[in-house]
């Protein structure tokens, strides 16, 4: 079979290990109107690899609001600390998951290291930057965009201090809430922020976190999974 015949919709409904629910409903910041945003991880055979038209990396779709990775992509991005990724390790409502994608969640700690401080800094300076440009452009920020922007310097904070992402948002669902409705000057939405961002930074020296993450680990999971597929298919 090749990758033109198994379509990237055909990738995720038939080999997906892992969907979650992520987004407003997996933080706790859900209203009536929201969206159910699902985030997965794809297995694409391995046979598919050994051809010049590899697997895509990643799929939008097939439902609205669905988007998945393929393993070693997804694998990739985490290890570089990326905050979208990370998150889907522990969202708290996991839909699917099938015996690989266990076995991607039990070794989800080898993915996490201090890098986590310069991603998750970087991520929300650039989108702090963003909304910054409509204050002066249209005389306010687009608000749901600066809730999650604290959020996420909510989740790095803890992960910094703690070892692990926040995911739902807990007690702050009414602050953040508020913030989204607009019902928060920008000069406290600033003070918030570098607070956030500087709990952050006196928390790194002492974080339970370890330099790097554990390549190692995660990278004898992917052989292994694909040795697996391999053989499945040889069958």
């Amino acid at each position: 079979m090749t990758v033109g015949e198994m379509s990237g919709v055909r990738l995720v409904r038939e080999h997906t290990v892992l969907s979650v629910v992520a987004g407003s409903r997996a933080y706790g910041l859900d209203t009536d109107a929201s969206d159910v945003d699902r985030r997965g991880v794809f297995l694409a055979p391995t046979p598919l690899f050994w051809r010049f038209d590899k697997p895509p990396t990643h799929v939008d779709g097939p439902e609205p609001e669905q988007f998945s990775w393929e393993f070693e992509r997804f694998c990739t991005l985490a290890l570089q600390a990326n905050p979208t990724v990370l998150e889907c390790l522990w969202s708290p409502l996991v839909e699917q998951v099938t015996d690989v994608g266990r076995e991607l969640l039990a070794v989800r700690e080898a993915f996490l290291s201090r890098h986590a401080h310069r991603t998750f800094t970087r991520y929300a300076d650039s989108q702090f930057r963003k909304l910054e440009g409509d204050l002066r452009n249209r005389g306010e920020p687009r608000w749901k965009h600066v809730m999650h922007l604290l959020r996420l310097l909510a989740s790095g904070r803890h992960l910094i201090e703690h070892g692990e992402p926040l995911v739902h948002v807990g007690d702050l669902r009414e602050r953040l809430l508020a913030v989204r409705r607009g019902e928060v000057g920008w000069p406290a939405v600033e003070r918030w922020r570098a607070e956030l961002a500087g709990g952050m930074d006196a928390a790194l020296a002492a974080s339970p976190l370890p330099d790097e993450p554990d390549r190692r680990r995660v990278a004898d999971l992917l052989y292994s999974v694909r040795r697996r597929s391999a053989a499945n298919a040889a069958g």
